[in-house]
């Protein structure tokens, strides 16, 4: 498989640690960022440092025209697209029923849609090089379908990943196109922390390695067999 990924959202955050775990294995990326122009050319010039190529590209992928432009160019600059981070996605901690009309589709355009948008137009470069990863963020727990007293907006948008992927992946399984769903818990850059703190049986977040190291499970070539899976990295929260 050859080492071509793009990383939503990987200008900071988790985003940023994907990016740059994969540069160290050897993988050209594409880092994408909306409004953080700064910092990814800073992870770009990080990335470097591994003797990879690291372009950094801007696009709103809850546009579906900036979303398909955004893997085009990453393909086009790197001659091939073999992986697909999609990390991007936005949070709202409020009552379901005092969620507006635009905070709505806000959620479902950040989370769900733009999944949907830099993946379908990814597709057709993966088949491309025969072969390649989708790897798509949910959040712990979003594969149960339960309440959610405060977030249950997010969790909509959450659960419709994981449809979307176990659909996606039994589709794509012949083409040597393997979608797997990563979902964090509390992590150590998570807003708001000492909230959820105590709810972890494991008494702690999640370190940003943590999560990059189920990234790479889904993306090593070894791995061709395991698709549709959902793979916590929450520390025990939501069992």
């Amino acid at each position: 498989m050859m080492k071509k990924a793009l990383v939503t959202g990987s200008a900071t955050g988790i985003g940023r640690a994907i990016a740059l775990d994969l540069a160290s294995k050897g993988f050209d990326v594409a880092i994408h960022y909306r409004n953080s122009e700064t910092e990814a050319h800073q992870v770009c010039q990080e990335a470097a440092q591994y003797n990879i190529k690291a372009i950094a590209l801007q696009a709103d992928v809850t546009d579906p025209n900036q979303a398909q432009n955004l893997v085009k160019t990453a393909a086009t600059e790197l001659n091939g697209l073999s992986v697909v981070v999609n990390n991007v996605g936005n949070y709202i901690y409020k009552p379901i029923s005092q969620i507006s009309i635009d905070e709505w589709h806000h959620l479902l355009d950040s989370n769900l849609n733009a999944t949907f948008y830099v993946t379908q137009a990814a597709i057709p470069f993966l088949k491309t090089a025969q072969g390649g990863r989708i790897i798509n963020f949910a959040f712990a727990s979003a594969q149960h379908v339960i309440a959610h007293k405060l977030n249950g907006a997010y969790a909509v948008s959450k659960t419709g990943i994981i449809v979307y992927s176990k659909s996606l992946a039994l589709e794509l399984i012949r083409d040597h196109i393997t979608v797997n769903v990563v979902s964090p818990g509390a992590a150590e850059n998570t807003v708001g922390l000492e909230e959820t703190l105590p709810l972890i049986p494991a008494q702690r977040p999640a370190t940003l390695a943590e999560i990059c190291q189920a990234v790479a499970f889904f993306v090593n070539s070894d791995n061709g067999y395991i698709t549709g899976q959902v793979l916590e990295v929450a520390g025990g929260l939501r069992l």
